[in-house]
């Protein structure tokens, strides 16, 4: 139960910071480009590689701090950097191309899935 608890409580300020950071930086730098989000994704990616990295180094960690930063916490700032982090996961492990594929299958297919999504939504 301690670990949903870490999660959610993890998902709620990643929620939160995702909302802060991306409106701030949308406000300084307007919304011709999404500036913010890509700010947020790229602030994910930079967390998630450190504390995961740093998580793998220091077996006396307690468990509890994977659920709430990486699991929690980066997880509802953004998904982007999971992606990130497994497609680099990926390609150390030797195996490029399905590191390739992934990275590109996710970006095509990803990019189509919201095409049909906005589709669907238009035609209702």
């Amino acid at each position: 139960m301690q670990k949903y608890l870490l999660i959610a409580a993890g998902g709620a300020l990643g929620s939160i910071a995702r909302y802060l950071v991306g409106s701030s930086i949308a406000g300084r730098m307007g919304i011709k480009f999404p500036y913010g989000t890509l700010v947020v994704n790229l602030t994910a990616c930079l967390v998630i590689g450190f504390t995961l990295t740093y998580m793998g180094k220091r077996a006396d960690l307690s468990p509890a701090w994977r659920f709430l930063v990486p699991i929690g916490f980066i997880g509802a700032y953004s998904t982007f950097s999971t992606y990130e982090w497994e497609t680099l996961a990926t390609l150390r492990s030797g195996a490029f191309l399905l590191a390739a594929l992934y990275a590109g299958g996710s970006l095509i297919l990803g990019l189509a899935a919201t095409w049909c999504g906005a589709a669907l939504a238009e035609a209702l």
